[in-house]
This record gives structure tokens, sequence and C-alpha cells, in this order.
């Protein structure tokens, strides 16, 4: 039985935490924290009656060292979920350190503001070694391995789904299906429709970042980097249909080309509607997605937070969106000396997800691993000191645990390939 403290209450935490509650034989104890305690109470409030798990909530702001660490040790959880924001994983990392408990999250790092001067320069020096310019990376987060190692602890980036779930697929397919794999390719379908002109799944701020930012892959252990947008596939998803799909610059790659350097190719693929793509670019066009502050009317203003405030909160999407996801990876490579090619994916229904926990599946498909990846820690199955990425432990229980949480898979020994 353990105690889990979760930090954040967006849409994804509202996953996580239901599922949790749904766990009560591991979690015995969660607490909620955020900057707004109403929206933790609202949450706490909507789950107790349905769970034997005890819900506390807690004010925080994940961003003052201190003030988490107190919380940390007044708790004393087992392990701190932090599904609040990318900006504040070192903080609640530094946190975790400070009071001696394991540590997991769902995205790696990436600075709230890209024109600190102290961050660009340890960013610009980066571009220049390694050969890509996404903002956000696992440096950052591998830094602190010397740190979780002699305190003992345990830290796991990137337990969502993409990262996540698809580098346990990438483990599990080198455990069980291949001798060694030449190439994996991540593909992400969206096929659901939520009725509005423009909307973004995640938060807006970190979405229209990540998505208007130059294409990249890894290709013979080097990263090739290409304009935004400017590769493009059909694929035909099962349960969703054809749908464009654009390569992306995505985390994963990092990681699994750190620690598979076998892989000859690494690639990742979301797909987008001809509309969402026409909003974003005309907004970047008009300088809407810049992180650099503006002067407006004698106030400050930063034009990417700005119109995350005029969007739809993706958290407010659930009852609107119909239609299904499908994520995975195909992956090729060689078993017993022949050539060999498996997809290994899942398909979620927005409005199942909905009826389950009140959130559409882009949460739904985030926040179940989340909670799955606590559970590996808190339970022991996932626990060694160091900062580790999800394809580096025994993908087995993970594995059976999707299945059992609401995330069940499916193995095509004969996928269509991505030219």
């Amino acid at each position: 039985m353990a105690r889990l403290l979760i930090i954040g209450c967006g849409g994804v935490a509202s996953v996580a935490i239901a599922k949790c509650c749904q766990n009560s034989d591991v979690f015995e104890e969660i607490c909620i924290a955020s900057r707004t305690k109403s929206k933790c109470d609202a949450v706490a409030d909507k789950w107790r009656p349905t769970t034997k798990t005890q819900i506390t909530t807690a004010q925080i702001d994940a961003e003052d060292v201190p003030a988490l660490t107190k919380l940390i040790n007044d708790y004393k959880p087992d392990a701190v979920l932090n599904v609040a924001l990318p900006y504040q994983d070192l903080t609640i990392m530094d946190a975790c350190l400070n009071a001696g408990v394991h540590y997991i999250d769902t995205a790696n790092y990436e600075p709230e503001d890209t024109d600190d001067p102290e961050w660009r320069k340890i960013y610009e020096k980066r571009c220049k070694e390694l050969g890509f310019s996404a903002y956000f990376d696992y440096s950052w987060q591998w830094a602190y391995e010397e740190k979780f190692k002699k305190a003992g602890l345990t830290a796991l980036l990137g337990t969502g789904f993409d990262p996540g779930v698809t580098s346990v697929f990438a483990a599990y397919a080198k455990k069980h299906y291949f001798d060694t794999i030449d190439t994996i390719d991540i593909l992400d379908c969206n096929g659901g429709d939520h009725g509005y002109a423009f909307a973004t799944n995640f938060n807006p701020e970190i979405n229209l970042r990540e998505v208007s930012a130059p294409g990249s892959y890894m290709e013979n252990g080097k990263w090739v980097e290409v304009p935004a947008m400017s590769i493009k596939r059909e694929y035909d998803f099962d349960k969703v249909g054809k749908k464009d799909m654009y390569l992306l610059h995505h985390e994963e790659i990092e990681a699994l080309g750190r620690n598979m350097p076998e892989v000859k190719r690494i690639r990742f693929f979301m797909t987008f509607g001809q509309s969402y793509l026409d909003h974003m670019r005309c907004l970047e066009d008009v300088g809407m997605l810049s992180t650099t502050p503006i002067n407006f009317e004698g106030k400050e203003i930063v034009p990417i937070q700005f119109l995350k405030a005029l969007l739809p909160d993706p958290a407010s999407l659930g009852p609107r969106t119909k239609g299904k996801t499908n994520i995975g990876c195909i992956f090729t490579g060689k078993k017993d000396g022949k050539e060999k090619k498996i997809y290994i994916y899942n398909v979620c229904d927005h409005e199942e997800s909905y009826k389950e926990v009140g959130s559409q599946a882009i949460s739904y498909t985030t926040g179940v691993p989340a909670m799955i990846g606590a559970m590996m820690v808190v339970t022991g199955k996932w626990q060694k000191p160091g900062v580790f990425t999800t394809d580096e432990f025994d993908p087995d229980p993970y594995m059976e645990a999707l299945n059992k949480w609401g995330l069940p898979w499916v193995v095509d020994e004969n996928p269509v390939l991505v030219d």
C-alpha cells in the first residue's frame, strides 16, 4: 500500500487521479496539490464517494522548491507524480532529492522563457553539438543521474503515452520479437472531432510550440533536422481510417537513440487536419506563437500565453469530442536471421474515455500510463537508483497493466510500413 503526492490538476492529472482511485489496493492515500487548491478540492470531491483511497489536497507553487520540500516532508509520500507543466520538472526533482522520495513525470523539461540568456547559451551549444533545435530535451534531467544514484532514489521520466508507452512498446518488441531492431516509426493519430474551428488537445502553449518547431529524426546515431511539417505521409489507421501525418521532433527519439544505439532510424509522425495547420500557420505568421514578451497598452504580455487564454481549455473538450485515437510503433528488424516487422498499437475511444473518467482520449492515454508508471515505482517493480526512461525496465508488468487499466494493445505481425 502506497502514499502518492500528485502535483498538478489539469486534464491529464484528473485521469491519473481517477485511475489511482480505481487502484486503491496499491494507492491507499493520495494528496492532490496545485497552485489552485479549489481545483484539487473539486476533483477530490468527485472521486471520494467512489473509492477506498484516502484523498487530501494542498496548495503549492511547483516552482517554489522550499515550499515543495516542506509539503513532501509533511505528507511523507512514497513517490511524487509530476503531472504539472514541463517547465516545473527540475524544481520538483530538486524537492524530491531534498525530501528523499522517488520522482515520476510524463514529459521532459523545457523552459518557460526561451529567451533566458543562461538557458539560451546552453541551448545553442547543444544545437551546435547535437544538431537538433527543439526547446525540449532530456539533457537537463539526465544531469540529475548522479544525484539520484547517490540518494538511492528512482526518477522515472516520461511515463505518458508518447513518450512513455511507445518506449515500453520498443522494449517489449526487443525482448519478445527481435534479435535486432533496425527501424522504429512512432505514429500518433488522433481521429477525434471536438467541433471547434481550432483547439489543442493538451496545453496550447506546449502543443503549439512543439508542432511549429522544425522536425527531426535520428539516423545512424545522428540527428537529421528538417523544416516544420515538411515531411508528410498518409497512413490507414485501424478503427480511424486514412489520415495525413507529419514528421515531428519528439522526446522519445532522443531516449531510444541513446538506449538502443543499434537502431538505425527512429522517426515520429503525428496526424493533423488541414484546418488545424491553416490556423497554426496564420497564428505563427502574425507572431501569436512567440514566447518573447511584448508591451501592450503599458503591460507586458507573452503572445502564446495570451493565445492560450483565448483558446478552449483542453479539459473542456471531453463532452464534445467523438472518434478514436490510434497510437503505436512500427518496428522492422531481424529474428533468427530472418527479416521481421511488427506494429504494436492502442486504439482509444474519446466518448468511452469521457464516460469513464470525464476526459477525452488525449488526456486518458497520458493519465493512465502516469498512474501505471507510479505504480511500477511504488511497488518496487521498477525501482533502482538513478534517472531512467520507460524503455530501461522490464516491459512485461507495464504491458500487463495497460491491458488491465484501460489501454489494451494489439500486435499486428504484417503491418504496412511507412516509406
